[in-house]
């Protein structure tokens, strides 16, 4: 079983690094279309809710339509969008009179890509037959981190070579990798979490009355938030609010951010069947707050950078962590991972957004931006001690 299921979840390590390619790319690119196309920081902002803000929708009509249609039709579909996003993105900001809506357009595309992605590629890993499932989570989304990567050192050396001007030829070769995926995994083995648990998994209708499931959500929330609003903004915040070079800027913020944040989940990958989930999160919550407050309020640049890369550790066992978890006390089906995909979703608008909006108003103070954005950890910390307290409550009633 487990060598059948191989190839099964190694297109799932690949899906994660599309997603990777889908979340990350365009940031890095946020200057760029500043000064070449006029778009002002706050207004770029908008793209980013816009982007999620599809993603949220993606993850509200799924929960419906993707038992109907069968895990394997959604994510060569997911791929498929996401490799004409890619595609479009090279083209259309230069067609469109409009630049802006030349950006916005591909992006919508790589939105609903990278939504279903999201939605379909957990629940696929979590029905495959093997154990310590917490942990194989966590690898799972540690190779969006190395997508992430591959992103900034593939473009580093890119933009170094050819020139940041010849940005849409990077975009046309990651195009490839999703396209390739989408061949791979309509022809490996995939499983349904009913076969896998071999009993039928909670219907949405009665999540909902569960508090734990609010928890969850809220959790969702906090994750996606506290990792996006630094890490979509690492890029731009390096070079422009730190005032070095784009590549020395790539290399420090978001690169840094995507190694320690990755290094984070194979390290809970390896310990995660000894360390209580609640407890590592909770952690991760505390560190996560310190590093936002030595990103906004440290006054020399290397230790605003060094913030950025604890921040990156910082958040790595959230998003993982609470899919375990859920899966683990709830015990629903694909219809709970959509709800809590749309949750980590609307963190990851609402997130990037306060940034830019708060560095916006204020004279484009990246900092003051990243500053406002430590609410998020503290909601985290907020929701994991809810969970333990009805763990503990569940305990002494039994």
């Amino acid at each position: 079983m487990k060598n059948k299921f191989g190839a099964t979840m190694r297109a799932c390590y690949i899906g994660y690094v599309v997603q990777a390619i889908v979340n990350n790319f365009a940031p890095l690119l946020f200057v760029t279309f500043n000064s070449s196309y006029g778009i002002p920081f706050d207004k770029i902002g908008t793209l980013i809710t816009i982007n999620f803000g599809i993603q949220l929708i993606v993850d509200l009509l799924s929960s419906h339509f993707v038992d109907k249609i069968g895990y394997r039709t959604s994510v060569v579909a997911a791929h498929a969008l996401a490799s004409a996003g890619m595609f479009l993105l090279a083209f259309l900001p230069d067609l469109f009179s409009d630049h802006y809506i030349g950006i916005l357009v591909p992006l919508a595309f790589l939105s609903v890509g990278g939504g279903l992605i999201e939605v379909v590629i957990s629940p696929i890993v979590e029905a495959c037959p093997c154990e310590h499932k917490e942990s194989h989570m966590s690898l799972l989304h540690s190779f969006y981190c190395w997508g992430h990567v591959l992103v900034v050192l593939l473009s580093v050396a890119f933009f170094a070579s050819a020139g940041i001007e010849n940005w849409r030829y990077l975009s046309i070769a990651f195009a490839f990798v999703p396209l390739f995926n989408a061949f791979v995994f309509a022809r490996v083995p995939i499983r349904t979490l009913e076969e896998d648990k071999n009993s039928e998994s909670l219907p949405l209708k009665k999540l909902v009355r569960k508090k734990m499931f609010w928890v969850m959500l809220l959790m969702m929330l906090g994750a996606g938030a506290s990792e996006l609003a630094v890490s979509q903004w690492a890029s731009a915040f390096a070079e422009n609010g730190l005032n070095i070079s784009k590549s020395a800027g790539d290399l420090a913020g978001p690169m840094s951010f995507a190694v320690l944040m990755g290094l984070s989940r194979v390290l809970y990958s390896k310990v995660g069947s000894k360390v209580p989930v609640e407890s590592a999160m909770l952690g991760s919550g505390v560190l996560c707050f310190i590093s936002y407050l030595i990103i906004s309020l440290s006054p020399q640049p290397f230790l605003s950078l060094i913030g950025c890369a604890l921040c990156g550790f910082s958040v790595g066992v959230m998003w993982p962590g609470t899919y375990s978890l859920a899966s683990k006390r709830l015990r629903g089906g694909t219809a709970m991972f959509a709800v809590l995909a749309l949750a980590g979703d609307l963190g990851c608008s609402l997130g990037p957004t306060l940034v830019g909006i708060i560095a916006g108003g204020s004279g484009e103070s990246m900092k003051l931006g990243i500053l406002a954005g430590s609410f998020f950890p503290i909601l985290l910390i907020v929701g994991v001690i809810a969970c333990l307290r009805m763990k503990k409550s569940a305990k002494n009633d039994v």
